[in-house]
């Protein structure tokens, strides 16, 4: 079938009329972008051309849940950004509950209501784009969530303590008497890379490393730090690039601060 009847094809099963079937054809093609391509066969279609296709005929019909799985892994960059919103807005016209598997944390933090975040096949978290970034209730969650991801120092604490190159970090600062419970245990300290402050700042945590490499990104750009033997990302304004190799200081807010169970992999609660 042509391009024009697979996207018609679900409305054509239920009888719909020949006016109606064009009308909605036509403006779901508008939307895919494949207006110029109803006459074609499949065959003569890209793999990302055909994925559009699949979710026109899904999208097409009037029903009360869609389940999509990785609609959009096929299409380049730019598909993916217009598709993600053209869903989105598909959704909210439609009213329908729209199940979406995806492995790109993007699409689900951009067009979730609520994510159901999933390891090994087991639910590790539920909870709005909002929740499940600002309180993930473990590390694969914290890890998960974010790009570049949260970044992770595993150090032992002593005496409410943990030290991290030339800094001895206070954790009862975050946590209060509370951390003495982890006296003699490992935690994970974490912090994610867009919550740091270049320098040292009052009332924060600081740490120093070497800037191993940079990477531009135009609207910000990723600092690959080696931090007293642990990797750390940081995430800076184009302004603030460091230079290669160069001992720089950096700030977490006490409050953007992650710690974690090493253990158990949970997050440490005040």
């Amino acid at each position: 079938m042509s391009v024009y009847d697979n996207i018609a094809f679900g409305l054509t099963l239920q009888g719909v009329d020949e006016d109606v079937i064009e009308q909605r054809v036509m403006k779901t093609a508008k939307i895919l972008g494949l207006t110029d391509y109803l006459d074609r066969m499949p065959r003569a279609l890209s793999g990302g051309q055909r994925q559009r296709v699949a979710v026109g005929r899904s999208i097409i019909r009037k029903v009360g849940i869609f389940l999509m799985d990785e609609p959009l892994s096929n299409l380049d960059a730019k598909q993916r950004v217009t598709m993600r919103s053209e869903i989105t807005q598909i959704h909210r016209e439609t009213g329908a509950t729209t199940i979406y598997v995806t492995h790109d944390q993007t699409e689900a933090m951009t067009m979730a209501d609520r994510i159901v975040i999933m390891k090994n096949g087991y639910v590790q978290q539920i909870g709005t784009p909002k929740d499940v970034y600002f309180h993930p209730v473990n590390m694969f969650v914290a890890g998960f969530i974010g790009e570049p991801p949260m970044n992770f120092i595993r150090r032992k604490v002593e005496n409410g303590c943990i030290q991290v190159g030339s800094h001895t970090l206070d954790l009862s600062r975050k946590l209060g008497e509370n951390i003495h419970a982890y006296d003699g245990k490992e935690i994970v300290f974490g912090f994610r890379p867009e919550a740091i402050v270049l320098g040292e700042q009052e009332n924060a945590y600081v740490i120093d490393g070497t800037v191993e490499l940079t990477e531009m990104l135009g609207d910000n750009a990723n600092v690959y730090m080696d931090v007293d033997e642990d990797k750390a990302i940081l995430k800076v304004t184009p302004h603030e690039i460091p230079q290669m190799d160069s001992e720089i200081a950096f700030s977490i807010p006490v409050e953007s601060v992650y710690l974690f169970d090493a253990e158990t992999e949970l997050v440490i609660r005040a």
